[in-house]
């Protein structure tokens, strides 16, 4: 679901309440976790995390008017989600979340190309996406990004 929001607090406090507690705490972890230089915005509807203009000038080749963007989180209507575009866009991160997931989590692994969607909510692998958030660094994601997704001219 999509909620008009101008900051990452705002957000937060028009979700359900439910899920309030969750959002806060996956937002503290990457917050904690997040490489220098990515930058926490809202982003999509969604709180996202964004390698900014300053770093990298031309921005989601889909819209260059906004950062490029790395990860965000959601309140969807059945679930809470976790976008990451390393696991999209690299195999090797890909492999290694899949192969630690049922360390940390007692469910089967939900998710999409780049979305991981929880929907039993005291079921979340805090630690874990601490570790895959620090997995990336701004650069790593920019030629990452460069060569896996962006457009050859």
């Amino acid at each position: 679901m999509k909620y008009e929001a101008s900051s990452p607090e705002e957000f937060i406090s028009k979700i359900p309440e439910e899920r309030k507690p969750v959002l806060q705490k996956l937002r503290d972890v990457i917050l904690a976790n997040l490489p220098a230089g990515f930058e926490e915005t809202m982003s999509y509807g969604m709180i996202g995390y964004v390698v900014p203009h300053s770093i990298y000038p031309d921005g989601y080749h889909c819209t260059p008017e906004l950062p490029l963007p790395f990860m965000n989180i959601a309140s969807q209507k059945n679930f809470v989600a976790l976008y990451h575009m390393g696991i999209y866009a690299n195999e090797d991160i890909l492999k290694w979340f899949q192969a630690e997931f049922p360390k940390h989590c007692k469910r089967k692994l939900d998710m999409g190309k780049s979305c991981i969607r929880f929907k039993y909510l005291d079921d979340i692998p805090y630690e874990l996406i601490g570790e895959l958030t620090r997995k990336i660094k701004v650069q790593d994601w920019i030629d990452t990004y460069e060569s896996a997704i962006k457009p050859k001219a």
